[in-house]
């Protein structure tokens, strides 16, 4: 079993079931969704290009999953998740865009927002205590040797590259899409999600993932709202 930490909108919001239409599969039941297409995309393809973040379900990292501690239990955790929950203010991302970073497509914040960089440091750090040492296998998985030392010593400090002053917020679209499709899968994922971007995202909540085991599809234990002052 393991844990993560992620952002992800309210089981009823209109971008968590565009999204999970976009994907073939939602996060909070579990179930599967067929597949749509477009003209660039049989939606043969499109369960291809989607494979990858369909098994993590809709989501922003915050706390990459984590098995838990030797000393912890999930009802610790749980705890600890209600109390953080509880504590922190809802805000708002100012603007959100469709962008790409690499061979991924995913929506990003237009711009970087300090507060939210200040949540998900927050987020790291409030459920450290909870996260098992990585195996050698885990670190050797992430490709140490292509990372910056910072990033090598996030992996190390914090059982993940991206974090601090490398995290950058992205909700994962696709896997990687070969550059002779990316501007159409630009266009058709800019069209899709038009009616969420270039406007504020609402951070109203933070979600408790789940992975039952290694590479089982991802799935939402708790999601519980921001209600600090």
């Amino acid at each position: 079993m393991r844990y993560a930490l992620y952002f992800t909108p309210p089981a009823d919001d209109p971008l968590t079931r565009t999204a999970a239409a976009w994907l073939g599969r939602d996060a909070f039941s579990g179930e599967d969704i067929a597949a749509g297409a477009a003209d660039a995309f049989p939606a043969r393809t499109m369960a291809a290009l989607t494979a990858e973040p369909r098994r993590y379900g809709f989501h922003a990292t915050l706390k990459a999953p984590f098995g838990l501690a030797p000393n912890r239990n999930e009802e610790e955790l749980i705890a600890q998740f209600g109390v953080f929950c509880a504590a922190q203010p809802a805000f708002d991302i100012p603007s959100l865009v469709v962008g790409q970073l690499g061979p991924f497509f995913a929506l990003i914040p237009a711009e970087t927002h300090p507060p939210l960089q200040d949540f998900a440091a927050a987020v790291v750090e409030a459920f450290e205590p909870f996260r098992a040492p990585l195996s050698d296998a885990d670190i050797a998985r992430r490709k140490p040797e292509r990372l910056s030392e910072t990033q090598r010593a996030n992996l190390l400090r914090w059982g993940y590259p991206y974090v601090m002053e490398d995290f950058r917020f992205h909700m994962t679209l696709s896997g990687p899409v070969d550059p002779s499709q990316a501007d159409a899968m630009r266009e058709f994922a800019t069209g899709r999600f038009a009616p969420f971007t270039d406007k504020p995202l609402r951070i109203s909540g933070l979600a408790l993932f789940i992975e039952p085991e290694r590479g089982a599809p991802f799935t939402v234990h708790t999601w519980l709202p921001l209600t600090g002052a």
